[in-house]
């Protein structure tokens, strides 16, 4: 499982906090049980924005966007490695 973003953990961590104050203040709630039923629901909503933070290069239009600036250009094809970048191999250069 990847490790989560720097934005991911600081959009969850702020959703989690705003909303936590936000709830509280509403509701009015001194008791206990609210309390530990608003943290939870609070918890949960700060997840849910964390998990759909768009991680950086996953996009699906990045790869083809790329692979079509080279092909105007007239450079040689590139081939993908691991990390998702394209390289030219030396052998291709001009």
């Amino acid at each position: 499982m990847p490790r989560p973003t720097a934005a991911q953990l600081a959009y969850g961590s702020a959703t989690v906090v705003c909303s936590t104050v936000v709830m509280l203040l509403v509701s009015g709630v001194t008791a206990g049980a609210g309390v530990v039923v608003i943290g939870i629901a609070a918890l949960a909503l700060g997840l849910l924005v964390a998990l759909t933070v768009p991680a950086p290069g996953r996009t699906k239009a990045a790869r083809p966007a790329a692979a079509t600036e080279s092909a105007r250009a007239g450079a040689p094809a590139a081939r993908v490695r691991g990390g998702g970048e394209a390289r030219v191999q030396p052998s291709m250069r001009r």
